[in-house]
């Protein structure tokens, strides 16, 4: 198989492949490393057509000798084409990847199955993670769903859906008194002295690996082609830089031809240290020390794969931009009308930065742009509260011609 060992990513030092995430030499952080020279593209997309309904029939581009067995099949969710939403924003064409249809509603499914596999692939009987949420919910279900005990930590002013959807499975769930940050602090505290899996910490790199496969559903329900470009939302910039690298994987085998498309990072007025450094032209992002906005799940203030980010946006010919609340609701009830996908406010942060890069004119109107949207609305009810109305009215037809029909506009097409 094709996977070799870690690989850090700044001074190229090579270690194996067990529970480990820093390179000893430079501290840069690590990943995992492929030979993919041996692949033949024609063997390899055979191999793809006749996999599984779910992220193992990309087996070839994850990190296991041979395929684990696991017990939710995350991945190949829908491809939606946006015809509506296209129309609306002048664009000629738009999909949307809609990863809320994952098990657990949200994109986190995929990196989870791989890190779980690995975790039990090292003998690791308990796992754990930080989370602003939809992680909180994937590493809690699979955790039950493998039979391992858990421990999921979570800033304790977190959105009531995703703590509900997260304590039902069983796991000892950990409410912290902080940010994103300080969770994140004390887990890579825990992980120094616990013989836990942590996901994001000691087997992050295999974790990170899940979301190249959004990248690879991506082309492969586009027949085996790129988009010109990709909007996707930016929290730690792993999952941003992780499908890029989807990609230019397949770039690389020959399963795809052309070049790598535009990548548009969308981050929160409340939180975009990320979209801040593109702005001002740094390659260093400032730690955002308290975070406000409704997008909690995108509310990491100091972004691991920052300065990755900022390198793929800018070398691509894409960007990072930031929009605030408002702009966020009004992404959600835009994609919403035009599409009928409920999406969190991570989605509604990425849906308002694809309008306001249409409306700038900084799309050419004859590309095929990919919309990512990570997660499910219903884990972030509170967002779109007093966004519309409800007509109450007596239980006549007087009643509503007068109280509701009289006042009703139809919707174009």
């Amino acid at each position: 198989m094709p996977v070799e060992a870690l690989k850090c990513k700044e001074c190229g030092e090579r270690y194996p492949l067990d529970a480990r995430f820093v390179c000893e030499r430079c501290f840069g952080p690590l990943e995992v490393s492929y030979d993919l020279s041996t692949l033949d593209p024609d063997e390899t997309r055979r191999r793809i057509q006749a996999g599984p309904s779910n992220i193992w029939r990309y087996a070839d581009f994850l990190p296991f000798e041979r395929p684990p067995r696991t017990a939710l099949a995350a991945g190949v969710t829908p491809l939606v084409r946006a015809d509506r939403l296209a129309a609306r924003l002048g664009l000629r064409e738009v999909w949307v990847k809609n990863d809320a249809a994952n098990p657990t509603h949200s994109f986190k499914d995929r990196v989870v199955t791989i890190a779980l596999a690995k975790a039990q692939e090292l003998g690791y009987e308990v796992v754990a993670c930080a989370s602003t949420g939809n992680l909180a919910n994937a590493v809690a279900a699979h955790a039950a769903a493998a039979g391992l005990e858990s421990y999921v930590f979570i800033p304790a002013d977190l959105e009531e859906q995703k703590v509900l959807a997260t304590g039902v499975y069983g796991t000892r769930l950990v409410a912290v008194k902080g940010s994103y940050d300080d969770v994140n602090r004390l887990c890579t505290q825990l992980a120094g002295d616990r013989d836990w899996a942590f996901v994001n910490v000691n087997v992050r790199p295999y974790y990170a690996e899940g979301s190249k496969t959004i990248a690879y559903e991506v082309a492969e329900q586009l027949g085996f082609q790129l988009p010109d470009r990709v909007v996707a939302p930016v929290a730690s910039g792993s999952l941003f830089t992780k499908i890029a690298r989807g990609f230019e994987e397949w770039l690389e085998v020959g399963l795809l031809d052309g070049e790598l498309p535009a990548f548009n990072g969308a981050q929160a007025h409340g939180c975009s240290p990320v979209a801040s450094a593109f702005e001002d032209g740094r390659d260093v992002c400032r730690p955002v020390r308290f975070p406000d906005t409704i997008a909690k799940s995108l509310a990491i203030g100091d972004p691991a794969d920052g300065p990755y980010a900022l390198d793929l946006a800018r070398r691509t010919g894409g960007g990072v931009n930031a929009v605030d609340d408002d702009e966020i609701r009004a992404g959600i009830r835009l994609l919403a009308e035009t599409t009928g996908i409920f999406t969190e406010t991570a989605g509604g942060v990425t849906t308002a930065v694809l309008q306001r890069l249409a409306e700038a004119g900084e799309i050419d109107s004859d590309e095929r742009v990919v919309l990512t949207i990570t997660g499910e609305g219903l884990k972030t009810l509170d967002a779109v509260r007093g966004t519309f109305e409800a007509h109450e009215i007596e239980p006549t037809v007087d009643a509503f011609e007068t109280e509701v029909e009289s006042g009703h506009v139809t919707a174009g097409a």
